[in-house]
């Protein structure tokens, strides 16, 4: 038996994502170059705000508004007969703003944004249209990645801050309707454990996500190779990828938290 093989294959794999990662961070570099060139990507990243931000607010409210339900049902049954059943509101309230609005919006807008920008700019890489635009003395980065970047770290917030308040409204109504709550006392629970940064960790913490999720898409959609099944592999692999990066940003944020 060759003892060597599995350090053979660990090793491979190691190098080839310290490969994966410094090409990522080369990538990462050139999109930052690339505001420089103010002439081409303000105007584009407009139009991208509505595509990349607009078209993607029903799926976030349609996620959070049963995110609050499930919540307020949840917390009900731990605290009955035990804790006082305003803390349903306070649990709503933190919950969604620090960990499942930011999480769950992220999530679900990596597979709706991260996987269109890896399949457009994928289908334009193997239909070489991206090398026309080289041809034509235009930027690709800056036509095409700094708009997307810069409109999803803008826009993925904003979608978290409505999916928040959605959240919050559904767990309220579920409590009135269905446990026989208050709305003094749910708005009790809610201000019980409120912290005004609780919105500014909420929102840097949707920017990152905003960030990653289409740094990743562009990444991947520049790297197509191998015509419409390389842009399934990339679509796949710029969801996946984004997924994990939130999960791991998230921890990083949770880490950051407990230090204020």
């Amino acid at each position: 038996m060759n003892w060597t093989l599995p350090l053979t294959i660990v090793g491979a794999a190691v190098l080839r994502l310290l490969s994966d990662f410094g090409r990522f961070s080369g990538f990462v570099g050139e999109s930052g170059r690339a505001l420089a060139d103010l002439r081409t990507w303000p105007g584009l990243t407009v139009m991208q705000m509505r595509k990349l931000g607009v078209n993607s607010l029903p799926i976030a409210l349609f996620l959070s508004a049963f995110t609050g339900i499930v919540l307020a049902l949840q917390a009900s049954y731990t605290f009955t007969g035990a804790i006082p059943m305003y803390f349903v509101g306070a649990l709503v309230g933190k919950t969604m703003i620090l960990e499942l609005g930011p999480v769950l919006t992220g999530l679900a807008l990596s597979g709706r944004i991260g996987a269109n920008i890896a399949a457009e700019l994928g289908t334009m890489r193997v239909s070489e249209q991206i090398d026309a635009l080289e041809t034509m003395a235009y930027n690709p980065v800056s036509y095409l990645v700094v708009p997307r970047v810069i409109a999803g770290t803008l826009m993925v917030p904003v979608i978290v801050v409505f999916a928040n308040v959605i959240g919050i409204i559904c767990g309220w109504a579920t409590a009135l309707q269905m446990l026989e709550m208050s709305t003094s006392q749910f708005i009790r629970g809610l201000r019980l454990f409120y912290d005004p940064f609780d919105i500014t960790y909420s929102v840097l913490k949707s920017c990152s996500f905003g960030f990653v999720i289409t740094i990743v898409g562009c990444y991947q959609g520049f790297n197509t190779q191998g015509g419409a099944e390389g842009v399934g592999v990339a679509t796949t692999r710029a969801v996946v990828i984004a997924s994990v990066l939130i999960l791991v940003l998230d921890a990083f944020w949770a880490a950051t938290l407990l230090q204020q």
